[in-house]
């Protein structure tokens, strides 16, 4: 059983946040604020959290930078009601896997947390298997029985980014800030050049392919 600690402030959505959670099979610990939390992480093992981003005493940003120096693999989804992408930028920053903006939708919220604890599976174990390929994080390679080849760094980490979270919409300018960082000046016209080596390399990949979301960006399907 997955453990998750909520950090939030308001009584109410803390107890709500918890319940939600308790009805999809997780366990759940609770803190009021960040010191509270970063007491609780001492204690107890926790597969991921949640947390507020306003907070007394210590806010989520540095919460998550606190986490981040102690617990470097550990998964946390921040939610808040800030919606400015300046908010969200900085969220990702100090080291947030994902952000979510209040009202929170439970359905969406469960969703991004088993997304990103599939995630933090497949980053301790640098592996991601799809069907009968296999992507080796470490080695950049991709391999499917006696097929085994080599991608270029930027090629492999947007392909494993996208078969992390098949069929998650992924909009150009995510890709682009989180493959090649926020201050590149890597505009559209490289990334579909990325996408479409790597449609060619892959042509005999038949688990999975990448598609267009015309006006949005891109996702992964399984096709097996």
């Amino acid at each position: 059983m997955f453990k998750i600690l909520v950090v939030e402030d308001d009584k109410n959505t803390r107890k709500l946040m918890c319940a939600v959670l308790k009805q999809y099979g997780y366990q759940t610990f609770d803190a009021q604020d960040g010191m509270e939390a970063l007491c609780m992480m001492e204690k107890e093992h926790v597969d991921l959290v949640v947390l507020d981003l306003m907070m007394p005493k210590m806010d989520g940003y540095e919460l998550t930078r606190q986490l981040r120096q102690s617990w470097e693999t550990l998964p946390i989804l921040m939610v808040t009601a800030k919606q400015e992408p300046k908010d969200k930028r900085k969220g990702f920053l100090v080291g947030t896997d994902d952000y979510m903006t209040k009202p929170v939708d439970e359905e969406e919220m469960v969703l991004r947390i088993k997304a990103l604890l599939r995630r933090a599976k497949i980053a301790n174990e640098h592996k991601l298997t799809v069907g009968k390929t296999v992507l080796d994080y470490d080695a950049l390679t991709v391999s499917r029985g006696d097929l085994v080849f080599t991608l270029p760094p930027k090629e492999f980490f947007l392909l494993f980014k996208l078969l992390s979270y098949p069929n998650m919409i992924f909009t150009r300018i995510q890709l682009m800030d989180e493959i090649w960082g926020m201050e590149s000046e890597t505009d559209d016209r490289t990334l579909n050049v990325h996408i479409n080596r790597l449609r060619d390399r892959l042509r005999d990949i038949p688990e999975f392919e990448i598609v267009t979301v015309r006006g949005l960006g891109y996702k992964a399907v399984k096709t097996g």
